[in-house]
């Protein structure tokens, strides 16, 4: 929230700087778009090239720092080097921003990857309390843009992997523009956080497209959980009125042994046995007489 304070508080000075009266001469103007492009904390220049004022420098010989203040806005160090006999020599400040900018735009258009966080990434690279606050972030797993180190080599046209290193700790993660790891024994930079550049002409309808897509997805997923919940709903009210019609026929079955003389204290199987006292006796009786005993064979003067 800082960064993003601070850019709106600098694009605000440089363009009051640029707007302001009317006469500014191309010189300035080519000095003021020198001094943005190597400030330290811009990284946003799409308003200042709007300017109006920025057209006296057509036709005259800074004509050509429109075009870096263009290249700044959208473009990449590898641009500056494929035309650099056509635009205005760049200060070290100037070189040193736009492979800044060269980072964010690789952390944007690279393939991501998804890879295994180790439990004390988040607070010692991220300065996160918790891992469960890192966006994109599920089960142990998180969606990282990779860099190799050859690319950048390439891209930054640094020579050697210690200087690049140095680079991206000292001039990208301590500016705040990135957040990540560097993996030596991989060879990549694992890119958590990546500030956002001014839109290139012609992204702002691809993110139109994007946020309708995911809006039409959106909307699809929740028809689905409206008819999930509808049918939890339908689920519900069947449920319970199964549950009325069960505890409505318990009640009649008890009304119905109550009405046969159950008083829920007799035992069930004497009281089905008969519906009279007498009988009831007699069935005691019955059933508590000891079985008589077949007499011995030597009794019948046989033998055992």
């Amino acid at each position: 929230m800082e960064i993003e304070e601070n850019q709106a508080h600098l694009i605000d000075h440089f363009v009051k700087q640029v707007s302001s009266g009317t006469d500014h001469t191309p010189s300035s103007l080519a000095n003021l778009i020198v001094e943005a492009t190597s400030h330290s904390s811009l990284f946003a220049f799409s308003e200042i090239l709007a300017l109006p004022n920025l057209l006296q420098l057509q036709g005259t010989e800074y004509s050509g720092y429109i075009d870096v203040l263009r290249l700044f806005a959208h473009g990449r160090w590898r641009d500056y080097k494929s035309n650099a006999g056509l635009l205005p020599l760049l200060v070290p400040d100037q070189i040193l921003k736009l492979k800044q900018l060269s980072v964010l735009t690789l952390a944007e258009i690279n393939k991501s990857h998804v890879i295994n966080i180790p439990e004390n990434y988040y607070a010692k690279f991220l300065g996160l309390a918790t891992r469960r606050a890192v966006v994109g972030f599920r089960h142990g797993l998180m969606l990282l843009q990779v860099l190799s180190y050859d690319q950048l080599l390439e891209e930054l046209d640094i020579s050697n992997v210690r200087e690049l290193e140095d680079f991206l700790i000292n001039e990208c993660i301590y500016a705040g523009i990135v957040k990540g790891k560097l993996d030596q024994k991989q060879r990549r930079f694992e890119v958590q956080f990546a500030a956002g550049r001014d839109l290139r002409p012609g992204q702002l309808d691809n993110m139109i497209q994007t946020l309708g897509n995911w809006l039409e997805n959106s909307d699809n997923v929740l028809l689905t959980i409206q008819e999930k919940i509808k049918w939890a709903e339908t689920k519900s009210v069947s449920d319970t009125k199964h549950q009325e019609e069960v505890k409505e026929r318990v009640e009649e079955v008890k009304k119905s042994l109550s009405l046969k003389g159950y008083n829920g204290n007799r035992p069930l199987g004497k009281m089905m046995c008969s519906e009279s006292d007498e009988e009831m006796e007699f069935y005691e009786h019955d059933r508590i007489q000891p079985k008589r005993r077949r007499p011995p064979r030597h009794f019948y003067g046989l033998k055992p």
